[in-house]
């Protein structure tokens, strides 16, 4: 499905968006950030927080990092303080990216079992489908971000896969 250099591309790709991502949110007030916007998870400060409280669950499955210990219907107020927020993402992109490193086919192509607390029941599934699903989580709530931030007057620079990787390679 998926190969060891994909998930060293995507943890690059979702490294690289975060920091322009931040790096935008960064230039609004506190306020801005926090404002309900209507979102899935109301403001930019909530998405973002949701975005690193899944990666946080996906890669406690994959790598053994510890459980948040937050529940999911709670995950946009994870961390409250904004630069903690944006250290804690830097700090997950960083490691995400050395997990990526040593991920090889053999370990995509083997079946994880968890117990999955949003859906209530044990799971088991092929990691490699699974790490797709952790790149699609990340660009799905980013977007949603992306959305709030460009509302809110920022410029993120360009966003398209193909326009980043000879930057991030």
């Amino acid at each position: 499905m998926i190969t060891p250099a994909y998930v060293r591309t995507m943890a690059a790709y979702n490294e690289e968006m975060n920091r322009r991502l931040y790096e935008a949110a960064s230039r609004l007030s506190d306020e801005e950030r926090r404002r309900d916007r209507g979102a899935f998870w109301h403001s930019l400060h909530g998405t973002l927080n949701h975005l690193l409280w899944g990666d946080r669950a996906w890669m406690t499955r994959f790598a053994g990092w510890p459980a948040s210990g937050v529940p999911i219907k709670e995950s946009d107020c994870m961390i409250a303080d904004f630069a903690a927020l944006r250290a804690a993402r830097v700090a997950a992109d960083r490691d995400i990216v050395a997990w990526a490193a040593g991920v090889t086919e053999a370990w995509l192509g083997e079946t994880l079992h968890w117990h999955s607390f949003s859906a209530d029941r044990d799971m088991a599934m092929q990691r490699g489908f699974l790490v797709t699903h952790l790149f699609n989580h990340q660009t799905h709530h980013r977007g949603q971000a992306h959305a709030l931030v460009t509302a809110a007057g920022q410029d993120t620079g360009d966003t398209d896969l193909f326009l980043l990787v000879p930057e991030i390679r």
